[in-house]
């Protein structure tokens, strides 16, 4: 009866209250990422409206939406050009089944990810979000080697502190504290790489020789495993989800000649620094100097607009399945929202508004949010304040000798959070750290704005430890 009532109310268009909106989360909808102990029964920030870089939630508090929602909210909220084009693609199609059939927006956009993707990758296949998309690289992986004749090839390298999906094999890769303390994953198939983390490297150790070290345990995983039986590699450019995690200068193009040598695809997964994170439509060549097999990539590409995905696939790997002896070997996989029109389509609107200048946008104010957030290293608290472009974290620990991430108050990231969503800050807490990734287009003064919250945020949550007694700084 009160799931009926509920319905009822929903669909005579009354207008809800925050408060009921509230409770009918906690009476119906289950959450993302939540806990057995309230699962199906919580709530969490309700936010009302967007605009620019501001959000306001279901009090009409105004915030700077520090993550950019999902580290995705690139040209920020309520662009109307983005609505519109929504709109006028869903009056003229608004799906159609790509199993028998396609649209124009899906090739066009094809056509356009293409020329600004390095190397040899020059064709798209799309999904409906980054968990999809990589997961549809490591299925193109077993694919490729099965045709190839080679069926044991098919182990996947990844790193602590990496987060590539939600999906059964996305999720196996991923290394994050917790991710995987409940949850089953294809163990059998993923071998985990150290993270090229290079403020928590050993004591002592120089940045080079910690390069140095990550490399040599890549090759000696190779050689100890096999490279018939490796299919890929996966790694993020930067590890956002594990701490904004920026490798040390020259790791990315070592690991990718070790992967092209032994005749393991390398995955670059761009699902969050792509499409203008780093100032650029794909950071891999522009910012870091590779050219991968297979990019993946998700959030920026509709600036959140619309759920879409997908991978760009080398063509060299596609020429070579096309002279394999088994033309009729299908790619069996897919997704009813493949090629969605309507996403393809705003996405094509979103590229216009990078390219007719919010990357460059974004690559002229970057230093100066990265200045100004590295500031708060000033504050006891902060161990740590690492970056690049318009994404980082700042990186809280109990002392910085030992840099304990706060064991004694492994919360320490939603304090801070929960400060800052009172002065008009959102943020986005992990654990000990807080990540900062706002929309594109913030200004300076805006950055100022942020930064300043921030650290009066972290003030007054070393102010609370004091007092409880649980960090005396």
């Amino acid at each position: 009866m009160a799931a009926a009532q509920d319905m009822m109310t929903v669909m005579a268009g009354e207008a809800l209250t925050g408060e009921e909106a509230v409770e009918l989360a906690k009476r119906h909808l289950v959450q993302p990422w939540p806990t057995a102990g309230e699962i199906g029964a919580e709530a969490r920030s309700l936010i009302g409206e967007g605009d620019g870089i501001y959000i306001t939630d279901g009090t009409g508090k105004k915030l700077i939406d520090g993550p950019a929602g999902m580290w995705c909210t690139n040209v920020g909220h309520r662009r109307e050009e983005l609505a519109r084009v929504m709109y006028d693609q869903s009056m003229q199609l608004s799906y159609n089944t790509p199993w028998y059939t396609m649209n124009e927006a899906s090739a066009v956009l094809a056509e356009r990810i293409a020329g600004h993707a390095p190397g040899d990758l020059s064709h798209v296949f799309f999904t409906t979000g980054g968990s999809s998309a990589v997961e549809s690289a490591l299925r193109f992986m077993q694919f490729y080697n099965n045709v190839r004749g080679r069926p044991e090839k098919k182990l996947i390298l990844s790193r602590g502190g990496a987060y590539h999906g939600s999906t059964y094999l996305s999720a196996s890769l991923n290394g994050r504290p917790r991710d995987r303390d409940w949850m089953d994953g294809a163990d059998d198939l993923v071998i985990k790489l150290s993270s090229p983390d290079p403020f928590r490297r050993p004591a002592g150790m120089s940045i080079v020789a910690f390069t140095d070290s990550l490399v040599a345990e890549f090759e000696e995983t190779v050689k100890r495993i096999g490279a018939d039986k490796i299919g890929a590699f996966v790694g993020e450019p930067v590890q956002a989800s594990g701490g904004v995690i920026v490798p040390p200068d020259g790791y990315l193009p070592r690991i990718r000649k070790i992967c092209r040598d032994n005749d393991i695809l390398y995955v670059s997964d761009e699902v969050v620094t792509a499409f203008g994170r780093l100032g650029h439509v794909f950071a891999s060549e522009d910012v870091f100097g590779i050219d991968p097999d297979i990019i993946t990539f998700a959030k920026g590409v509709t600036s959140g607009y619309f759920p879409l995905g997908g991978m760009i696939v080398s063509q060299r790997l596609l020429q070579e399945l096309r002279r394999s002896n088994h033309p009729t070997a299908m790619y069996a996989h897919g997704l009813t929202y493949s090629s969605h029109p309507v996403g393809c389509a705003v996405a094509l609107k979103n590229l216009d508004l990078l390219e007719g200048g919010i990357l460059a946008h974004a690559r002229a104010v970057a230093p100066y949010f990265q200045a100004q957030l590295k500031s708060l290293e000033e504050l006891p608290l902060v161990g740590e304040v690492r970056g690049l472009g318009l994404m980082a974290c700042v990186d809280c620990v109990a002392d910085r000798e030992s840099k304990n991430p706060l064991e004694l108050d492994r919360n320490v990231g939603m304090r801070i959070d929960a400060h800052c969503h009172e002065l008009g800050l959102l943020v986005r807490p992990l654990i000990n750290m807080c990540v900062m990734s706002p929309p594109l287009t913030i200004t300076k003064e805006q950055i100022d704005d942020m930064v300043g919250i921030l650290r009066e945020g972290i003030s007054r949550t070393m102010d609370d430890l004091r007092k409880e007694g649980v960090w005396r700084g």
